[in-house]
């Protein structure tokens, strides 16, 4: 299954939302194009993909949908308007979707209505490759526990700063007009053991299915947004230094300075008159033929 480079990369900033089949849990993300689609789909277990492209899904909707004759754009807007009530946690009531797995994939199923008439489409997703899995998943959320752990100690620091000035309101005499207002100088120590012993056990208690809320999809899209213009930066870069390289293949190596002899005896043809009759027969200087090239590839 050949993956569209420009899919993929369209695809990567787009957040994963979670999506219920039955009582599975996946993480998703779907990216259409008028070229086509492309589908990232796990249950943290495994990770799948479907990338199709214009042509296969017309081929497919004249197999599921013999009594629709419509043009294949019409066939990924509708998909689309689909899917992305899905991902936003709003299907809509008049589409079923449920999947079966498989040693060799997943199928996605979908039921829905298309001009009044029977809509059906099956997604056939295969396992993910590593590479895949690391760009869309694995980077992307270690990007973001590091960012994460970065927002964490600038709180800290506010709040210890936010003390050091309540503590100077008290010593001048500032007093709360309402005692239930009253804060504990803020512990760094105590604060994690809290959260440890207490915070943690609710987080887990979530389930899977809050992997991405809302804040962490929006991080998840500034993190990915960052390394994808990054990564045209290097490829720039990395263009800037193959022209070079070119330009210094096609232009061969620079001629070498002249030998010292060779240079006296050009100064001497241009100082000596032609015509002066003191001038002695020199004997003829044999040429050295200058040496080859070598090229990259001799």
């Amino acid at each position: 299954m050949e993956v569209s480079e420009e899919l993929e990369s369209s695809l990567l900033t787009e957040p994963w939302a979670s999506v219920h089949f039955g009582e599975s849990t996946f993480l998703a993300k779907v990216c259409f194009r008028n070229t086509g689609y492309i589908l990232l789909i796990s249950n943290l277990s495994s990770v799948w993909y479907e990338s199709a492209d214009a042509e296969a899904v017309g081929q497919r909707s004249k197999e599921l949908n013999k009594r629709l004759t419509v043009h294949v754009s019409s066939f990924l807007n509708h998909l689309h308007n689909l899917m992305c009530p899905l991902l936003a946690g709003q299907p809509d009531s008049a589409t079923t979707f449920s999947c079966n797995r498989s040693a060799s994939g997943l199928i996605l199923h979908v039921k829905s209505e298309l001009s009044g008439l029977p809509f059906y489409w099956d997604f056939h997703c295969c396992p993910a490759p590593l590479e895949m899995v690391s760009r869309h998943l694995v980077r992307p959320l270690i990007r973001m526990n590091l960012v994460l752990q970065y927002q964490v100690q600038e709180l800290i620091s506010l709040l210890l700063q936010k003390d050091a000035e309540i503590e100077d309101y008290r010593e001048s005499g500032a007093a709360l007009s309402r005692d239930r207002l009253r804060t504990e100088p803020f512990q760094e120590e105590t604060f994690q053991q809290n959260f440890m012993a207490e915070s943690l056990p609710k987080i887990f208690g979530a389930g899977e299915g809050q992997a991405f809320a809302s804040a962490l999809q929006q991080l998840y899209t500034a993190v990915t947004q960052q390394e994808a213009k990054q990564a045209r930066k290097r490829q720039c870069s990395e263009d800037d230094a193959d022209l070079v390289s070119t330009a210094e293949i096609i232009g061969g190596p620079h001629s070498p300075p002249p030998s010292q002899e060779d240079e006296t005896t050009s100064y001497s043809e241009r100082t000596t008159p032609a015509s002066s009759p003191a001038q002695k027969p020199r004997l003829p200087v044999a040429k050295v033929k200058p040496k080859k090239a070598k090229g990259l590839f001799s």
